[in-house]
This record gives C-alpha cells, sequence and structure tokens, in this order.
C-alpha cells in the first residue's frame, strides 16, 4: 500500500507542477466553469468536439494540487475519446474515489487509478471531482457554472 501511496504522491505533483493541457484553448467549441467553495479551486474547461469524439481538451484556472493534477490527468484521459467514452470514464473515476466498494473498470481508467488515494481524504474528493464535474457541463454545451455545493 505504501507504494501506491508514494505513487499517488509523485504523479499528483508532478501533474500539479507540470500540469499537461493548461492552456486556454481558443477554437473551443464548448465550455464551462466550475467552482470548489470550500478550497478556492477556480476551473475553466474547454472542449472542442468534433463528430461527437473530444478532438482536444484543455483547462486554465487555480487550485490546489489535487484539483490541478485531476484536471490535468482529465484533459489527458479524455482527448480523442468518444463523448460517451468519456462520460463512462467520468463514471468510473467518480466511483473510484467516492465509492470503496464499487466494482471499477482500472482498464477504462488507466493512469487515473492513482488518484483513488484522494479517497483517503473526504474533503479533498471535491477538489477532485470538480474538473470532472466542469466537464460534464462543457460536454452538455450550456456553458453553465457548476459547484462543488
Amino acid at each position: 500500500m505504501s507504494n501506491l501511496h508514494d505513487l499517488y504522491q509523485e504523479i499528483l505533483l508532478e501533474h500539479n507542477n507540470r500540469p499537461r493541457n493548461f492552456r486556454i484553448l481558443e477554437d473551443a467549441n464548448r465550455q464551462a466553469d466550475g467552482y470548489n467553495p470550500l478550497c478556492g479551486d477556480q476551473i475553466t474547461v474547454y472542449l472542442r468536439v468534433e463528430d461527437d469524439v473530444i478532438a482536444d481538451a484543455a483547462f486554465q484556472g487555480v487550485g490546489c494540487a489535487i484539483s490541478r493534477a485531476s484536471a490535468s490527468m482529465l484533459t489527458q484521459s479524455v482527448m480523442g475519446q468518444t463523448v460517451a467514452k468519456a462520460e463512462e470514464i467520468f463514471e468510473g473515476f467518480h466511483a473510484l474515489i467516492t465509492d470503496p466498494d464499487a466494482d471499477v473498470d482500472f482498464d477504462l481508467l488507466g493512469d487515473l487509478e492513482v488518484l483513488s488515494g484522494v479517497s483517503a481524504y473526504p474533503t479533498r474528493i471535491k477538489c477532485a471531482v470538480l474538473a470532472w464535474h466542469t466537464l460534464t457541463a462543457a460536454i452538455e454545451g450550456k456553458g453553465d457554472s457548476v459547484t462543488t455545493e
């Protein structure tokens, strides 16, 4: 278990210090804003969806290490996926960190599995899922703002 915890810490810090796809996506055709008042995390998720495929994904914002790392990993995991597959990944990720008894498809989640360590810190779960709820709002294309409260 110590190895998984160490890997969790290493990947979390790597994605926080060098977040992937941390940029404004100029040609985004969908976006949404998210806010976690508990921690102060603020995020905008940008998507370019073409023929029901997420052709590009990016994010901007400020927040804690867990929030930034989760958003960074989110963009990597959904880029190139169909909208349906991205929603499936969200459901799997959400189950991973909120339901210890969930039957999780680790092949589907890939590297996201390391974020399972967040479940040991219940107050930080909202930090990890903020980007994912914001992704869902962006996919729906309403431009809604979401909050973890």
